[in-house]
Order: structure tokens, then C-alpha cells, then sequence
């Protein structure tokens, strides 16, 4: 039985995943280099991962300069991003449902919490989990476990949605159901591990995808 309905949040929710390569790449072409836009992608939905992404800078740049610079461009094409294709529509169906929502995301609150507040959706989450909250981020199950104790159900009566194998691999290893939702920057990963993969949030309704599952809410008990 689900009672509650857990999102990740960078590229299921909002794509913030394309805006950080864009802006990276943007820097380099700005520079006349080239960059390995795989080498980035390989880092979505990953943390504590090494990667520089300046290596290709003359080694006496200022790095301090280059990431600011990215920061603020990420910020702005991000501010340009709609919500993705579905969000809205199964968060509403959730609360019709009487299913708890809440987010697990291995971003920052401050990252997290000011784009939910921006768009909106801050109010329909009951539980919010981040990167700062817990001790080992995604692919650990720690996020996830945060969200359940908050929520205090079993992690079997939860379904998690991901867009990426990092948080796929956190949802089945906290013993959550998993539904996979990957975007351009994800739609290579490996999602074998995952209950259900879809194209979009907007391809099957909420009653439709917890009946593909096999599964059902308190609502139809």
C-alpha cells in the first residue's frame, strides 16, 4: 500500500542539470577551447565525484574567477527552465490521493528550497532532505532514509522518481519502489535496477502508474 511519494529534484522536478554543462561549455567556447560536454554528463546525479572542469584552461587562470562566472550563468539559464512535463499534474493528483510528497536530493537546501519556493511548490512537500542533511549522498540510501523517518512509514510504502542511476541505485537501496524518469543529460544511464521507467511525469496518470506497479493507496482499500 503507497502512502506516500518521494522526488528527486535537479532534473525531475526542474532541469538544473543541463543549465551547469551549458554554462560550462558556454565558458569554454567563450574561451576558444573545446570541453567534453560526456565527461560532465557522467557526473549527473553524482556527489564527491572528481572532475575538473578547467583542465583545459591555461594553468595560470583564476579558478576562483571561472566558477563564479559559472555559477552566475548557471543561475540565469536555469531561471529560464520550466517545470518538467508533468510535475505539477502528479503532485496535485498525490494530494487528491491523500499521498505524503517529499523531496531527496543530493543538492543543497538552499538550492533546493529557494527553486520549490520560486516556482510555487514549496507548500505541497511535507519532507525535505538534502545533500546537507545527511552524511553520504547518492548512490547512498542515506537521503532517502532521512525522508522515510520523517515521514514515518516503511520504505515500501513509498515509490521514489529519479532521473538518474545514482539515485535509482539510493531509492532501491533504502527499499523504496523506483521510477525512473530520465532527461537528455540521464536517458544513458543504466536504470536496471528500477521498478518502471518512463519517458515523462506527464506519460501516465497517477492512478495508471501505481496500478502498472502492482500497487495500490489507502484511497482504494
Amino acid at each position: 500500500m503507497i502512502r506516500a511519494l518521494v522526488f528527486d529534484f535537479d532534473g525531475l522536478i526542474l532541469d538544473t542539470e543541463t543549465p551547469v554543462i551549458e554554462a560550462w561549455a558556454q565558458l569554454h567556447e567563450r574561451a576558444g577551447l573545446q570541453c567534453d560536454r560526456r565527461a560532465a554528463l557522467d557526473l549527473i546525479g553524482e556527489v564527491d565525484h572528481d572532475f575538473d572542469p578547467w583542465t583545459s584552461f591555461n594553468i595560470d587562470v583564476d579558478r576562483t574567477v571561472l566558477e563564479q562566472e559559472h555559477r552566475v550563468l548557471t543561475r540565469a539559464i536555469t531561471r529560464q527552465q520550466p517545470l518538467l512535463p508533468g510535475v505539477r499534474e502528479r503532485l496535485d493528483e498525490a494530494r487528491q490521493l491523500g499521498l505524503q510528497l517529499a523531496v531527496a536530493s543530493n543538492s543543497s537546501h538552499r538550492h533546493v528550497d529557494g527553486h520549490l519556493q520560486r516556482l510555487g511548490l514549496f507548500e505541497y512537500f511535507s519532507a525535505i532532505r538534502c545533500r546537507d542533511d545527511v552524511a553520504r549522498g547518492k548512490p547512498e540510501p542515506d537521503v532517502y532514509r532521512a525522508v522515510i523517518d520523517v515521514l514515518t512509514i516503511a520504505p515500501n510504502e513509498a515509490i521514489a522518481f529519479e532521473d538518474s542511476k545514482a539515485g535509482t541505485i539510493a531509492a532501491k537501496r533504502a527499499g523504496l519502489h523506483c521510477v525512473a524518469v530520465p532527461n537528455g543529460c540521464t536517458h544513458h544511464h543504466d536504470f536496471a535496477q528500477v521498478d518502471l521507467r518512463l519517458g515523462s511525469l506527464a506519460e501516465l496518470s497517477l492512478s495508471e502508474l501505481i496500478k502498472k506497479l502492482g500497487l495500490s493507496t489507502t484511497n482504494e482499500c
